[in-house]
């Protein structure tokens, strides 16, 4: 119970320190490319070359490599040859790659800067560049495939020289030193990348796979990668500014709100004008228009005198009285205007239903008038005047 609580306290620790870190360091410590730094890459690079030369030549050093092949380790202590093949993965370029990105990742996205990340893949291009090329021109033969002792077995096909694994060893573990963000962790770092560079190529020569100048060669071939990163700075700096852009344009775009539509104007309303439809009321079935006056009426319209009447069918000689004056029938009354009707079931009607009867007799060219009308008075008002519509 005691050493799960002292390891959940010291976790929490680790990640209590981690979370004081500054999201983005304004006193970050770039490696600058300084003169002690350009002396220890020229002599980095003289070293490389002069085992490349030794190897060429066949010298004494190739006499060694044949040596310490005789000799063969991994028959010498055996016991730890298990362990060995376990260890030798950490200079195997694949899984070393995974987990230093996953620790560059996560203090990438934790400064908020691709720096890590950026620097990383640049050490790995140049790494397989560099490394690649070598192993492709000069194609020397491992130990297992050697065919003539005390030979160089330099291009017979192979692709060992250099070591790819001491190579690897030395940029993906010194990367980390490279990027460390204060001096101690940079020395604390460089002290553990050192250990196990060492450690990987060593393991190459007692599992027989490499020769002891190969190793050599993957050290002085890692070391000038990581001399030869302050040079690339400003380039780094420049895609990281590149990216960065790009993600605010993209961000900017998401984020931006969206136009608002232009309002299409409505079309005019013009008002309809509806075209006034004639009235027509037709007259009910019973009524009748009324006959048109004749032309000896209109004229006396317009003279403001009243038009003369047509004498009656019982009056003799058919004489014409005015309105208002004595007539000529047999009762000494006006008749009714013509388009007056008798009221049916009236008391004069059933008085005077003979006489009525003989005297409308309808003479040729009159009108026919009831005579129940003949004695009574007209009055004017009520009469039906031609003027009239």
């Amino acid at each position: 119970m005691r050493t799960e609580r002292n390891l959940t306290r010291r976790i929490e620790r680790v990640f209590a320190r981690l979370d004081r870190e500054p999201e983005r360091p304004a006193d970050l410590d770039i490696p600058r490319m300084s003169r002690h730094r350009v002396v220890l890459f020229g002599l980095t690079l003289s070293f490389y070359l002069a085992i490349v030369v030794a190897v060429l030549v066949t010298s004494w050093l190739v006499a060694l490599d044949w040596q310490v092949m005789f000799f063969r380790p991994y028959q010498q202590w055996p016991e730890i040859h298990a362990f060995l093949d376990y260890w030798v993965v950490l200079g195997q370029r694949g899984p070393t790659a995974v987990m230093v990105m996953a620790w560059l990742g996560w203090r990438s996205w934790r400064q908020h800067t691709l720096r890590p990340l950026l620097m990383f893949g640049t050490a790995l291009l140049l790494l397989n560049l560099t490394v690649g090329a070598a192993k492709l021109g000069m194609g020397r033969a491992g130990p297992h495939y050697a065919t003539l002792v005390g030979s160089n077995e330099m291009w017979q096909g192979g692709d060992i020289f250099p070591s790819g694994h001491t190579a690897n060893a030395v940029v993906t573990w010194g990367i980390l030193a490279y990027l460390a963000s204060t001096p101690r962790a940079r020395r604390w770092l460089s002290a553990v990348s050192a250990v196990i560079s060492l450690s990987v190529g060593l393991t190459t020569v007692y599992l027989g796979t490499h020769w002891l100048s190969d190793v050599l060669l993957g050290w002085a071939a890692g070391l000038l990668i990581l001399l030869a990163l302050p040079w690339c700075e400003p380039l780094v700096a420049r895609a990281e500014a590149v990216i960065f852009a790009v993600r605010d344009r993209l961000r900017s775009r998401r984020t931006a709100p969206a136009a608002a539509p232009q309002p299409v104007p409505a079309p005019a309303m013009v008002p309809r004008t509806r075209r006034p439809r004639p009235r027509t009321r037709s007259a009910p079935a019973s009524r009748s228009a009324p006959p048109a006056p004749p032309a000896a009426t209109r004229r006396s319209c317009r003279r403001g005198r009243t038009p003369p009447r047509r004498a009656h069918a019982g009056h003799p000689g058919g004489q014409q009285t005015p309105r208002g004056g004595a007539g000529n029938g047999a009762h000494g009354h006006d008749r009714p205007a013509a388009g007056l009707t008798a009221r049916r079931g009236s008391p004069t009607d059933r008085g005077h239903g003979t006489h009525n009867q003989a005297r409308t007799a309808k003479a040729p060219g009159t009108s026919q008038v009831p005579g129940a009308f003949a004695h009574r008075r007209v009055s004017p008002s009520r009469s039906a005047s031609p003027c009239r519509p």
